[in-house]
C-alpha cells in the first residue's frame, strides 16, 4: 500500500520584514552614589562569605573527626577479638611447630 505523494500546503508563511525589539536605549548613567553602595555591598558579601567559609570548614572538620572517634571506638571490641585470635593462632602454630621439630631426631 503506498500513499500518493503529500503535496505541500499552498501557501507557507516567510518572514518579509525585520522586526525590530521596542528597547528604550538608557540614557542616563549610574550615579556615583548606587555605585558606591553597590561596592560596598559586594565588600560586605565577600566578607560574610570568608567567614562562612571559615566556620564551615571548622565545623565539618569536627564533625568529621568525632564520627572518626565514633567509628573507631566501636571497632575496638572486634579487634580485641582479632588480634586475641591471630595471637592464639600464631602461639599455637609456634608451639606446635617446636613440639614437631623436638620429636624428630
Amino acid at each position: 500500500m503506498s500513499n500518493p505523494p503529500r503535496q505541500p500546503p499552498r501557501y507557507v508563511p516567510t518572514l518579509t520584514e525585520v522586526v525590530q525589539s521596542n528597547v528604550v536605549p538608557v540614557t542616563s548613567a549610574t550615579p556615583p552614589q548606587a555605585l558606591a553602595q553597590e561596592a560596598l555591598e559586594d565588600q560586605i558579601i565577600h566578607r560574610v562569605m570568608q567567614r562562612v567559609d571559615l566556620s564551615l570548614e571548622r565545623r565539618l572538620r569536627d564533625a568529621v573527626a568525632a564520627m572518626v572517634l565514633q567509628q573507631t571506638q566501636s571497632m575496638v571490641p572486634r579487634l580485641r577479638e582479632e588480634i586475641e585470635f591471630v595471637v592464639r593462632q600464631s602461639v599455637s602454630d609456634a608451639v606446635a611447630d617446636e613440639l614437631a621439630t623436638r620429636q624428630t631426631p
